[in-house]
């Protein structure tokens, strides 16, 4: 069994290409969503037509279900272009995306932990930066999914191999097209990444699961240039360089 897993696309429309070309090299027997498709300064509604259009078993993010159920002028900058880009079907899709799926047997993906989309489930937050959380709270945010074998989550935008001993294997693909968050007001206290297109490819052998976590080259200077187009300068630093200042 081999399974392609991305998450929080963020509306970077090439970044999603450059991932979605390259899982077509690597034999996969399926390819799942982990949810915050389209919220970003980029292009959120032809992201969100082209994930329409595959069908992908997809989870929804908490940016996907703010679409239905946050007021404008309570999301955030890049959210709010999202919500104007795209269409009321558009955002009626998003918003129904259910908070988690179920996958070969025993694998659950959810966007941040089993019962809440926007907290993170192996990071914590210390002096604005995220830190791997301790296993006792990784334990509490995990509740009776513990008992799974895998369970697959995003929203941290890191890649990571978590075990829990006696408990279930944690996979966190990296985020395919946001390296920063740049409406957050700590975004320039966040850890200097790259501006690499990321996902995982997980391969189940003799009923134990390892992951392949990628980093792929793409066109990310003319992303930079669409956000700088779309009125977004610090965006555009961000996807440029994986950081802001």
């Amino acid at each position: 069994m081999r399974l392609a897993v991305i998450s929080d696309i963020h509306g970077n429309l090439l970044a999603l290409e450059r991932v979605l070309a390259d899982i077509k090299t690597r034999a996969v027997d399926a390819t799942v969503n982990l949810g915050d498709l389209g919220a970003g300064p980029l292009w959120p509604r032809e992201t969100v037509a082209l994930l329409q259009s595959l069908a992908l078993p997809t989870v929804r993010g908490n940016h996907d279900r703010w679409m239905g159920d946050r007021p404008i002028d309570k999301l955030p900058p890049a959210a709010r272009f999202e919500h104007a880009a795209l269409t009321d079907v558009q955002r009626a899709w998003l918003h129904g995306l259910p908070p988690s799926v179920e996958l070969d047997g025993d694998v659950l993906a959810v966007h941040g932990t089993p019962i809440d989309d926007a907290s993170y489930l192996t990071e914590e937050i210390h002096d604005s930066r995220l830190i791997p959380a301790s296993r006792a709270l990784i334990l509490e945010r995990l509740g009776a999914a513990v008992a799974r074998q895998v369970v697959l989550c995003g929203h941290s935008h890191r890649q990571s191999v978590t075990q829990i001993p006696g408990g279930c294997l944690i996979f966190n693909p990296g985020t395919v097209g946001c390296p920063v968050f740049a409406d957050s007001p700590t975004a320039g206290q966040s850890e200097h990444r790259s501006p690499h297109a990321r996902y995982a490819v997980l391969t189940r052998r003799n009923g134990r699961w390892g992951a392949e976590m990628i980093a792929l080259e793409y066109d990310w200077e003319a992303t930079s240039a669409q956000a700088l187009a779309n009125g977004f300068p610090r965006w555009a630093q961000a996807y440029a360089t994986g950081a802001v200042a």
